[in-house]
């Protein structure tokens, strides 16, 4: 279950809700392009390759360090499940994501003071039997979520696959792609999870 341990809210070998969202619940992503910017941020920071700038400087590379298992990006805020193998390692990338993307942002809108709320919220899971339920409502978040593009849902149904989604970590818990659907259906039980996984994001702490 999500914990309230604030002592063990950067562990190693750990998995986190992370939340996200737009000062005054502004828009953060206005156009297709910039879903697909942050979705290119995710490849540049969680590839198997370390991705260079146009210099040849490298880019901090969290391979190794932590997996981003599930994912959803709405207009305006988003949604992560991670992994995290080393100590540090979220804070690490949350601070290269949400920097750079805040300056591609604000560069291309002429936006001026902070574009996230804050800069972000990390919910430590401790109890494993929770992970698939957030990976639902995680996907579940869109309306139309069974064709929505900017989730990680396509990976789970093996549609595409790219080496910085890693959701296998929830998918061996389901015997076949069509069984995850089944499970993201059964919205009796979804709604039986929405107090517990709303509370968890409320009492998240701020990272």
């Amino acid at each position: 279950m999500p914990s309230k341990n604030i002592l063990k809210q950067d562990a190693p070998q750990s998995f986190y809700h992370i939340y996200a969202r737009g000062t005054n619940r502004q828009r953060i992503f206005r156009e297709p392009s910039d879903f697909e910017k942050f979705l290119r941020l995710f490849q540049r920071y969680l590839s198997l390759q370390e991705a260079r700038n146009a210099v040849g400087i490298p880019f901090p590379n969290f391979y190794n360090k932590l997996e981003l298992v599930s994912f959803c990006l709405m207009p305006n805020h988003f949604h992560l499940l991670i992994y995290q193998h080393q100590q540090g390692a979220m804070s690490d990338f949350m601070r290269s994501l949400l920097t750079s993307y805040s300056m591609y942002f604000n560069k291309k809108y002429k936006h001026s003071g902070p574009l996230f709320e804050s800069r972000y919220k990390a919910s430590l899971i401790s109890d494993d039997a929770y992970l698939e339920h957030i990976s639902r409502y995680i996907h579940l978040n869109p309306r139309d979520w069974r064709k929505y593009e900017y989730s990680s849902l396509p990976y789970y149904l093996q549609q595409i696959t790219d080496a910085w989604v890693r959701p296998e970590r929830i998918t061996k818990l389901f015997s076949t792609p069509a069984e995850y659907m089944e499970f993201l259906e059964d919205h009796t039980q979804f709604k039986e999870m929405m107090d517990i996984l709303k509370h968890e994001l409320a009492n998240a702490k701020n990272i």
